[in-house]
């Protein structure tokens, strides 16, 4: 992949949201994403608690919840990857737009994540 980024504007930016089962999960999905060059940063929370249902049966579950920086451009890439490498059957993948922050950051972002 190119290492030239081509630099995204502001207010172009997502924050996505991705549970995944342990933390060996987490640490290879989060690595993954930042060395294709698809995520600028991926925070790991560890020992989150969930509960939802599951062919009709309510669990109740200890994971670890990734918070991916990215783009709007470098969306469609980082959730095929994700979709490719994650272990779950319907892995949550959301993505929300960042409406504000602090500017220098999202300009930092835009310029580490690369679609071409």
């Amino acid at each position: 992949m190119n290492d030239t980024c081509t630099p995204v504007s502001f207010g172009d930016n997502l924050t996505v949201f991705c549970t995944c089962p342990d933390d060996s999960v987490a640490q290879t999905l989060a690595l993954a994403l930042v060395e294709k060059k698809l995520a600028a940063c991926v925070n790991i929370i560890n020992s989150i608690k969930s509960v939802y249902r599951w062919q009709g049966e309510i669990q109740q579950d200890t994971e670890v919840l990734l918070t991916i920086k990215t783009t709007t451009n470098g969306w469609g890439k980082l959730q095929q990857a994700l979709l490719e490498l994650h272990p779950y059957d319907v892995p949550e993948i959301i993505a929300l737009p960042i409406v504000a922050g602090n500017k220098d950051y999202l300009s930092w972002v835009g310029e580490n994540v690369c679609t071409d």
